[in-house]
Protein backbone atom coordinates (compact mmCIF):
# COMPACT_ATOMS: atom_id res chain seq x y z
CA UNK A 1 0.00 0.00 0.00
CA UNK A 2 1.16 3.58 -0.23
CA UNK A 3 -0.35 5.75 2.30
CA UNK A 4 -1.63 8.48 1.32
CA UNK A 5 -3.26 11.72 2.96
CA UNK A 6 -5.52 15.01 2.48
CA UNK A 7 -7.97 13.12 0.53
CA UNK A 8 -5.21 11.34 -1.46
CA UNK A 9 -4.12 13.92 -2.79
CA UNK A 10 -0.46 13.67 -1.44
CA UNK A 11 1.96 10.97 0.64
CA UNK A 12 1.52 10.00 4.61
CA UNK A 13 5.35 10.51 4.61
CA UNK A 14 5.24 9.93 8.20
CA UNK A 15 3.21 6.34 7.98
CA UNK A 16 5.71 4.44 6.20
CA UNK A 17 7.88 3.44 8.64
CA UNK A 18 5.31 1.74 10.50
CA UNK A 19 3.97 -0.19 7.51
CA UNK A 20 6.92 -1.34 6.95
CA UNK A 21 7.51 -2.40 10.70
CA UNK A 22 3.92 -4.25 10.21
CA UNK A 23 5.19 -6.11 7.41
CA UNK A 24 8.61 -7.34 8.89
CA UNK A 25 6.87 -8.53 11.79
CA UNK A 26 4.08 -10.53 9.69
CA UNK A 27 7.19 -12.26 8.20
CA UNK A 28 7.66 -11.36 4.65
CA UNK A 29 10.52 -11.09 2.73
CA UNK A 30 9.71 -8.01 0.44
CA UNK A 31 7.52 -5.55 -0.79
CA UNK A 32 6.50 -4.14 -3.79
CA UNK A 33 6.48 -0.70 -3.36
CA UNK A 34 4.18 1.09 -6.19
CA UNK A 35 1.91 -2.18 -7.51
CA UNK A 36 -1.68 -2.29 -8.34
CA UNK A 37 -2.36 -2.04 -4.97
CA UNK A 38 0.12 1.01 -4.51
CA UNK A 39 -1.58 3.04 -6.88
CA UNK A 40 1.90 3.32 -8.46
CA UNK A 41 0.39 4.30 -11.59
CA UNK A 42 -2.33 7.27 -10.31
CA UNK A 43 0.98 8.33 -9.05
CA UNK A 44 2.98 11.70 -10.39
CA UNK A 45 6.82 10.60 -11.75
CA UNK A 46 8.13 12.57 -8.85
CA UNK A 47 5.81 11.16 -6.55
CA UNK A 48 6.84 7.95 -7.19
CA UNK A 49 10.70 8.70 -6.79
CA UNK A 50 9.95 9.67 -3.17
CA UNK A 51 7.39 6.74 -2.55
CA UNK A 52 10.75 4.57 -3.31
CA UNK A 53 13.03 6.33 -1.14
CA UNK A 54 10.78 6.46 1.91
CA UNK A 55 10.16 2.45 1.33
CA UNK A 56 13.81 1.76 1.42
CA UNK A 57 14.53 4.21 3.93
CA UNK A 58 11.85 2.81 5.95
CA UNK A 59 12.95 -1.15 4.92
CA UNK A 60 16.66 -0.42 6.72
CA UNK A 61 17.69 -3.60 4.57
CA UNK A 62 15.26 -5.80 6.71
CA UNK A 63 13.48 -6.92 3.64
CA UNK A 64 13.69 -6.49 -0.14
CA UNK A 65 12.30 -3.61 -1.60
CA UNK A 66 10.95 -4.13 -5.67
CA UNK A 67 9.75 -1.15 -7.06
CA UNK A 68 7.10 -0.94 -10.23
CA UNK A 69 8.32 1.28 -12.49
CA UNK A 70 5.70 0.65 -15.26
CA UNK A 71 4.18 3.78 -16.64
CA UNK A 72 2.42 4.76 -20.06
CA UNK A 73 5.48 5.68 -21.69
CA UNK A 74 8.46 4.30 -21.94
CA UNK A 75 10.81 7.70 -21.66
CA UNK A 76 8.83 7.39 -17.61
CA UNK A 77 9.61 4.33 -17.14
CA UNK A 78 13.28 3.94 -18.41
CA UNK A 79 13.74 7.40 -16.03
CA UNK A 80 11.94 5.29 -12.47
CA UNK A 81 13.80 1.92 -13.74
CA UNK A 82 16.98 3.71 -13.46
CA UNK A 83 16.13 6.17 -10.16
CA UNK A 84 15.37 2.60 -8.24
CA UNK A 85 18.69 1.58 -9.13
CA UNK A 86 20.20 4.46 -8.12
CA UNK A 87 18.73 4.61 -4.61
CA UNK A 88 19.24 0.93 -4.42
CA UNK A 89 16.61 -1.27 -4.95
CA UNK A 90 16.34 -4.93 -4.62
CA UNK A 91 14.44 -5.49 -7.90
CA UNK A 92 12.86 -3.05 -10.66
CA UNK A 93 9.36 -4.73 -11.80
CA UNK A 94 7.23 -3.45 -14.69
CA UNK A 95 4.10 -3.82 -16.29
CA UNK A 96 3.23 -3.10 -19.78
CA UNK A 97 1.36 0.03 -20.49
CA UNK A 98 -2.10 0.00 -20.72
CA UNK A 99 -4.28 1.18 -23.17
CA UNK A 100 -2.98 1.07 -26.81
CA UNK A 101 -2.58 -2.72 -27.34
CA UNK A 102 1.05 -3.60 -28.04
CA UNK A 103 1.92 -6.07 -30.56
CA UNK A 104 5.27 -8.61 -29.94
CA UNK A 105 7.89 -5.87 -31.40
CA UNK A 106 6.58 -2.90 -29.25
CA UNK A 107 6.35 -5.07 -26.16
CA UNK A 108 9.99 -6.16 -26.48
CA UNK A 109 11.60 -2.87 -26.93
CA UNK A 110 9.77 -0.94 -24.16
CA UNK A 111 10.84 -4.26 -21.72
CA UNK A 112 14.13 -4.02 -23.36
CA UNK A 113 14.46 -0.09 -22.86
CA UNK A 114 13.28 -0.73 -19.32
CA UNK A 115 15.57 -3.26 -18.55
CA UNK A 116 18.88 -1.95 -19.78
CA UNK A 117 18.01 1.65 -17.67
CA UNK A 118 17.99 -0.37 -14.50
CA UNK A 119 20.99 -3.18 -15.15
CA UNK A 120 23.08 -5.19 -14.21
CA UNK A 121 19.59 -4.74 -11.18
CA UNK A 122 17.21 -7.89 -11.52
CA UNK A 123 14.32 -7.02 -13.52
CA UNK A 124 10.86 -8.73 -13.62
CA UNK A 125 8.00 -8.30 -16.24
CA UNK A 126 4.68 -8.30 -14.63
CA UNK A 127 1.77 -9.90 -16.72
CA UNK A 128 -1.35 -8.91 -16.10
CA UNK A 129 -3.60 -9.39 -19.14
CA UNK A 130 -6.24 -8.02 -17.57
CA UNK A 131 -5.18 -4.67 -16.67
CA UNK A 132 -3.17 -3.91 -19.04
CA UNK A 133 -5.50 -4.76 -22.02
CA UNK A 134 -3.11 -7.47 -23.93
CA UNK A 135 -0.62 -10.50 -22.77
CA UNK A 136 2.74 -9.75 -23.01
CA UNK A 137 3.75 -12.76 -25.35
CA UNK A 138 6.02 -15.75 -23.85
CA UNK A 139 8.86 -15.49 -26.22
CA UNK A 140 9.24 -11.96 -26.12
CA UNK A 141 9.92 -13.37 -22.38
CA UNK A 142 12.34 -15.39 -23.75
CA UNK A 143 14.16 -13.08 -25.55
CA UNK A 144 14.66 -10.50 -23.09
CA UNK A 145 15.81 -13.94 -20.55
CA UNK A 146 18.20 -14.80 -23.25
CA UNK A 147 19.65 -11.38 -24.27
CA UNK A 148 19.75 -9.58 -20.69
CA UNK A 149 21.44 -10.84 -18.02
CA UNK A 150 19.40 -9.19 -15.47
CA UNK A 151 15.88 -10.24 -16.85
CA UNK A 152 14.99 -12.75 -14.26
CA UNK A 153 11.62 -13.51 -13.82
CA UNK A 154 7.83 -12.29 -13.53
CA UNK A 155 5.26 -11.70 -11.53
CA UNK A 156 2.01 -13.54 -13.18
CA UNK A 157 -1.61 -12.27 -12.15
CA UNK A 158 -2.92 -13.99 -15.43
CA UNK A 159 -6.02 -16.21 -14.38
CA UNK A 160 -7.63 -19.46 -14.87
CA UNK A 161 -4.02 -21.18 -14.05
CA UNK A 162 -4.16 -22.35 -17.65
CA UNK A 163 -3.44 -18.69 -18.57
CA UNK A 164 -0.61 -18.79 -15.43
CA UNK A 165 1.14 -21.58 -16.67
CA UNK A 166 2.61 -20.11 -20.24
CA UNK A 167 4.44 -18.02 -18.29
CA UNK A 168 6.24 -20.77 -16.13
CA UNK A 169 9.20 -20.42 -18.30
CA UNK A 170 13.00 -22.28 -17.81
CA UNK A 171 15.31 -20.21 -16.22
CA UNK A 172 13.23 -17.62 -14.50
CA UNK A 173 11.59 -16.99 -11.05
CA UNK A 174 7.93 -16.65 -11.36
CA UNK A 175 5.71 -15.17 -8.66
CA UNK A 176 1.92 -16.01 -8.20
CA UNK A 177 -0.25 -12.88 -8.00
CA UNK A 178 -3.71 -14.52 -7.48
CA UNK A 179 -3.69 -16.09 -4.19
CA UNK A 180 -5.95 -18.71 -5.11
CA UNK A 181 -3.36 -19.99 -6.93
CA UNK A 182 -0.43 -20.04 -4.73
CA UNK A 183 -0.74 -24.04 -4.51
CA UNK A 184 -0.74 -24.79 -8.19
CA UNK A 185 2.12 -21.97 -8.82
CA UNK A 186 4.34 -23.15 -6.27
CA UNK A 187 4.04 -27.22 -7.59
CA UNK A 188 4.65 -26.56 -10.83
CA UNK A 189 7.70 -24.03 -10.02
CA UNK A 190 6.85 -20.84 -9.00
CA UNK A 191 9.32 -19.66 -6.17
CA UNK A 192 6.54 -17.06 -4.19
CA UNK A 193 3.83 -14.48 -4.10
CA UNK A 194 3.08 -11.17 -5.08
CA UNK A 195 0.16 -10.92 -3.47
CA UNK A 196 -2.41 -8.14 -2.64
CA UNK A 197 -4.10 -9.68 0.34
CA UNK A 198 -0.93 -9.87 1.71
CA UNK A 199 -0.56 -5.57 1.82
CA UNK A 200 -3.32 -6.14 4.75
CA UNK A 201 -3.19 -9.52 6.22
CA UNK A 202 0.63 -10.73 5.43
CA UNK A 203 0.48 -13.31 8.30
CA UNK A 204 -2.03 -15.00 6.30
CA UNK A 205 -0.47 -15.68 2.89
CA UNK A 206 2.90 -15.54 3.86
CA UNK A 207 1.74 -18.86 6.06
CA UNK A 208 0.28 -20.50 2.86
CA UNK A 209 3.46 -19.48 0.52
CA UNK A 210 5.29 -21.25 3.01
CA UNK A 211 3.23 -24.32 3.33
CA UNK A 212 1.13 -23.62 -0.07
CA UNK A 213 -1.09 -26.20 -0.12
CA UNK A 214 -4.55 -26.55 -1.63
CA UNK A 215 -6.76 -25.84 1.00
CA UNK A 216 -4.95 -23.06 2.33
CA UNK A 217 -4.30 -21.19 -1.63
CA UNK A 218 -8.20 -21.91 -1.51
CA UNK A 219 -8.86 -20.03 1.46
CA UNK A 220 -6.79 -17.45 0.58
CA UNK A 221 -9.15 -16.82 -2.70
CA UNK A 222 -11.95 -17.01 -0.54
CA UNK A 223 -10.58 -13.75 1.70
CA UNK A 224 -9.20 -12.00 -1.87
CA UNK A 225 -13.26 -12.92 -3.14
CA UNK A 226 -14.36 -10.78 -0.20
CA UNK A 227 -12.03 -8.17 -0.02
CA UNK A 228 -12.99 -7.54 -3.47
CA UNK A 229 -16.79 -6.54 -2.92
CA UNK A 230 -14.87 -3.34 -2.31
CA UNK A 231 -13.19 -0.82 -3.40
CA UNK A 232 -9.82 -2.65 -3.14
CA UNK A 233 -7.67 -0.01 -1.91
CA UNK A 234 -9.65 1.45 0.22
CA UNK A 235 -10.85 -1.62 1.84
CA UNK A 236 -7.35 -2.71 2.50
CA UNK A 237 -6.33 0.43 4.18
CA UNK A 238 -9.18 -0.24 6.09
CA UNK A 239 -8.20 -3.23 7.32
CA UNK A 240 -4.82 -2.14 7.97
CA UNK A 241 -5.57 0.68 10.31
CA UNK A 242 -8.02 -1.95 12.21
CA UNK A 243 -4.87 -3.66 13.11
CA UNK A 244 -3.57 -0.34 14.55
CA UNK A 245 -1.45 0.42 11.55
CA UNK A 246 -1.43 4.09 10.94
CA UNK A 247 -2.85 4.02 7.26
CA UNK A 248 -5.55 6.28 6.44
CA UNK A 249 -8.54 4.97 3.96
CA UNK A 250 -7.53 7.90 1.75
CA UNK A 251 -6.83 6.91 -1.94
CA UNK A 252 -5.70 9.06 -4.93
CA UNK A 253 -9.13 9.39 -6.97
CA UNK A 254 -10.41 8.54 -9.44
CA UNK A 255 -10.04 5.29 -6.88
CA UNK A 256 -12.74 6.32 -3.83
CA UNK A 257 -13.42 6.10 -0.19
CA UNK A 258 -15.47 3.09 1.59
CA UNK A 259 -19.18 4.54 2.06
CA UNK A 260 -20.08 4.14 5.73
CA UNK A 261 -22.23 1.09 4.96
CA UNK A 262 -19.21 -0.93 3.38
CA UNK A 263 -17.02 0.05 5.96
CA UNK A 264 -19.49 -1.36 8.25
CA UNK A 265 -19.74 -4.27 6.30
CA UNK A 266 -16.10 -4.63 6.09
CA UNK A 267 -15.22 -3.90 9.89
CA UNK A 268 -18.27 -6.79 10.51
CA UNK A 269 -16.31 -9.09 7.84
CA UNK A 270 -13.27 -8.57 9.42
CA UNK A 271 -14.47 -9.12 13.19
CA UNK A 272 -15.83 -12.65 12.04
CA UNK A 273 -12.40 -13.41 10.56
CA UNK A 274 -10.70 -11.84 13.69
CA UNK A 275 -12.78 -14.76 16.43
CA UNK A 276 -12.33 -17.49 13.26
CA UNK A 277 -8.81 -16.97 14.06
CA UNK A 278 -8.79 -16.67 17.49
CA UNK A 279 -10.46 -19.41 18.04
CA UNK A 280 -8.27 -21.68 15.73
CA UNK A 281 -5.94 -20.62 17.81
CA UNK A 282 -6.95 -21.89 21.02
CA UNK A 283 -7.87 -24.79 20.01
CA UNK A 284 -4.30 -25.95 18.74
Amino acid sequence: MTPLAAGGGQLDEDAFTPLVDFYVEAGLDGVLALGTAGEGILLSATERRLVADLFLQAADNRLDVAVHCGAQTTADTVALAAHAAEVGADAVVVIGPPYFKLDERAQYAHFYAAACACAPLPFYVYEFATTTGYPVAPTVVERLRDELDNVVGLKVSDTPFEAFRRYLLPGLDVFVGPEALIHDGMANGAIGAVSALASALPGEVAAVVRDPTADGAARLGELRSAVERFPRQAALKRLLARQGVPVREDVRPPLRVLTAEERAELDAWHDTLLAQSESTSNSS
